[in-house]
């Protein structure tokens, strides 16, 4: 760790002299990029992030949002957070991932929330690389193991394949909590003279100048030079500190917290009072240690997990000792809030004296070139050799296989919540605590999306998506990250949900690097417009930039977590049915033209294209699809994007059901490729047993297409003109089974 010589000398101007070594070290960490996105917060402002639900937004440790309720029901908050882990994972990919999982639950403690779900969206190198193989079986694991320890379900999430993810994988994750507006905490801190409380695991050496860590390129040596960066994990300290910090909240003892994270106690704790406006006298010799013989600035900046920093007052201290007792957690009390300076001493040593606010937000920001990247050409290739090939193929790719190898081994049902887990275009999680909206019934009992009606006895179903796609924001950064934000809405609607709020991670490579700044500027544009544009305001998130090392930079890669609500949990299912008739729903096909840019049939030919142009009013067209999932007459709804037609008409089939599709007949005149792989978002597979009724919800927000019938052969059969294809189900199944075959 070492502070610019820029920095130094704005940090000697503001102090009047030369930093102490711990302040040069805390300084250097939060102005790191990863804790004060010198790089990336000039370009947040595209981000809309108020709205009507919205209680908090961007800048606390998770965002706070309201979900609408029947009239007669008691208001209830949901909290969404997301983080990065990602080169802790390399390093370390076990306890890198378990780590991210630990921290992101943190911050949803620290706003009085309890944890409900996770959703993790994971990127690595090619499938085949050995290397990428070992990182992706060490974090779902990690993952996994944190998760199922501490009880908390993994719902949701996303696993991608890129040739340059190789030398930098990504893993991100979000966490949704649940709470109570009465039980509503902030990381502000609220008086002086209350005191801070550090609650939880003991303080060790471990993942010292993380932040630092995560704000540079991986070395080609950083797997073993870079080991004292990453945290370890204990999830069962966590679990304890879970229904630990339930008690405080639940008995009014936290007047603010904020989880340590990175930084450790010097960025908790500095950045509690800078929000309130405040300082703090911290006597860092008072911190309970594991290790002995550990120094101030040690104890200062040590990431190590499972720690929470409160402010309590001075009459609730003894209380919250005999909590964390009762949890056989530690309880510090570590100083007080003041209403001058931020000082930390170490065995009555001053090492730190600086203002809290200027430690926090005085990094200057960058002013870097960036370049915009090139269109991709036309060049497709045939298709080689014929209809099926191509089409197995691309359901066999490790980015449209079966994620079942990684699902299964998270405890997905614990807390009894989850009514669709994953596997499916969205999970879902009752929210029993409140009764849903009524929703506007027609003549034959299908319904609107959720409304302002009388109440009815339904729970609220909490929708939850998350994820990016590589292969499209390669190819074109801001167009793809467009698609991503329409996707996961797609995904929410499939369900019958109507977004509500999201929160983003945005990964990129060296911001130095003009194509690579330009690449990142792209996605952030991009994801800005769409979620403007479908109403979903932005209320928080993370970047995580310096994704780069010796094999390159990793695609731009702006990972969407997305949530929405419904009246009640029975949503439709992704898999067909023996009856209801086939449709197509979204944009005109025959109004727009097939494009297969970012397409995995690209991909595995070798071809180039422009990416798909997108529809013109996505939100009307997000409503559409929401509403004909909710009808009683819907019996599946599935989106249509990765792989494209080919890839969702397969993920239908089942031994009990399956299609028959017809692609021979107008609109669909291009070449069958073209309409099979074909990666635009924003369109959904629907069986329903009343097409007419299909259309009437639809209108003229999108188009319905008749694509086929039901079988009961469990057979896909496409009759595309001059080229046709069956695959039954056991074929489909062992195609879809490329991660399972190779890695169990």
């Amino acid at each position: 760790m070492s502070l610019s010589a820029s920095d130094r000398e704005l940090v000697v101007e503001e102090l009047g002299r030369e930093p102490t070594p711990a302040e040069a070290a805390l300084f250097e960490n939060l102005w790191s990029e990863h804790c004060a996105y010198r790089s990336s917060r000039p370009l947040l402002s595209a981000f809309e992030s108020d709205g009507e639900n919205v209680v908090i937004g961007p800048g606390d440790d998770a965002a706070v949002v309201e979900v609408p309720t029947a009239a007669d029901s008691d208001p209830i908050y949901i909290t969404l957070g997301i983080e990065s882990h990602n080169h802790p994972s390399y390093v370390d990919p076990f306890d890198g991932a378990a780590t991210g999982v630990g921290g992101i639950v943190r911050d949803t403690l620290s706003m009085g929330a309890y944890p409900i779900a996770l959703a993790d969206s994971l990127y690595f190198g090619d499938f085949e690389d050995e290397h990428a193989k070992y990182l992706f079986e060490g974090v779902v694991e990690g993952i996994s193991h944190y998760g199922n320890c501490i009880g908390v379900p993994t719902v949701a999430g996303s696993v991608d394949f890129h040739p340059d993810y190789e030398g930098n994988p990504l893993v991100n994750v979000a966490c949704v909590g649940l709470l109570d507006p009465d039980r509503l905490v902030t990381a502000e801190a609220q008086q002086a003279g209350n005191k801070l409380v550090l609650f939880g695991n003991a303080t060790g050496r471990d993942g010292l100048g993380g932040a630092s860590f995560a704000s540079e390129d991986l070395d080609e040596d950083a797997e073993t030079e870079d080991r004292p960066a990453v945290q370890v994990g204990d999830p069962y300290a966590e679990k304890r500190l879970i229904e630990a910090n339930e008690l405080l909240v639940e008995a009014g003892l936290v007047e603010s917290a904020r989880d340590l994270g990175a930084a450790g106690l010097g960025g908790a704790s500095s950045e509690l009072v800078a929000k309130g406006g405040l300082g703090a006298d911290i006597e860092l010799s008072r911190v309970h240690q594991r290790e002995p013989g550990m120094s101030g600035l040690e104890v200062l900046l040590a990431e190590s997990q499972e720690r929470m920093c409160y402010e309590i007052a001075p009459e609730n201290v003894d209380r919250a000792a005999e909590i964390a007792e009762r949890f056989d957690l530690g309880c510090s009390v570590i100083g007080e809030v003041t209403e001058d300076t931020y000082r930390c001493s170490f065995e009555g040593d001053v090492i730190v004296d600086v203002d809290a606010e200027f430690l926090g937000e005085g990094a200057p920001m960058n002013d870097l070139p960036a370049t915009e990247p090139e269109s991709p050409t036309r060049s497709l290739p045939s298709l080689t050799p014929d209809l099926r090939t191509a089409v197995e193929s691309v359901v066999a790719s490790p980015n449209t296989a079966s994620k079942r190898w990684v699902y299964r081994q998270y405890d997905h049902e614990v807390g009894t919540r989850t009514a669709l887990g994953p596997g499916d275009d969205a999970a879902i999680v009752a929210l029993d605590e409140v009764t849903a909206p009524a929703t506007d019934a027609a003549a034959d009992g299908s319904q609107a999306p959720v409304g302002t009606a009388d109440a009815t006895d339904r729970p609220v179903g909490l929708a939850i998506s998350s994820g990016a796609a590589p292969n499209w924001t390669s190819v074109a950064p801001y167009e793809g990250a467009r698609a991503v934000a329409l996707e996961n809405a797609t995904n929410l609607a499939a369900k019958g949900a109507s977004p509500l709020a999201a929160v983003d991670c945005l990964n990129g490579g060296n911001p130095e690097k003009p194509g690579v700044y330009g690449g990142f500027t792209g996605i952030v544009d991009g994801l800005a417009e769409m979620c403007a544009d479908l109403s979903v305001p932005v209320v928080g998130g993370n970047v995580s930039l310096y994704n780069d090392s010796p094999s390159g930079p990793i695609p731009p890669t702006p990972t969407l977590a997305m949530v929405g609500s419904r009246p009640g949990v029975d949503a439709p299912p992704a898999a067909a049915t023996a009856e209801g008739d086939l449709l197509l729903v979204g944009p005109d096909p025959a109004s727009t033209e097939p494009a297969l840019g970012g397409s995995v049939y690209l991909g595995q030919y070798d071809g180039s294209d422009r990416f798909p142009a997108l529809p013109d009013d996505p939100g009307a067209l997000v409503d559409a699809i929401a509403s004909v999932a909710l009808a009683d007459s819907t019996r599946a709804v599935h989106d249509v994007s990765h792989g494209g037609l080919a890839v969702s008409l397969a993920e239908m089939i089942s031994p009990d059901a399956g299609l028959s599709v017809d692609l021979s007949a107008s609109p669909f005149e291009a070449d069958p490729a073209e309409i099979l792989f074909d990666e635009r978002p924003g369109r959904v597979l629907v069986q329903s047993t009343d097409p007419e009724r299909v259309r009437e919800l639809v209108g003229d927000r999108a188009s319905v297409t008749a694509l086929g019938t039901p079988t009961t052969s469990g057979e896909l059969a496409i009759d595309a003109g001059a080229s046709s294809l069956r695959l039954d189900a056991e074929r489909i199944a062992s195609l879809r089974s490329t991660i399972t075959d190779e890695l169990a």
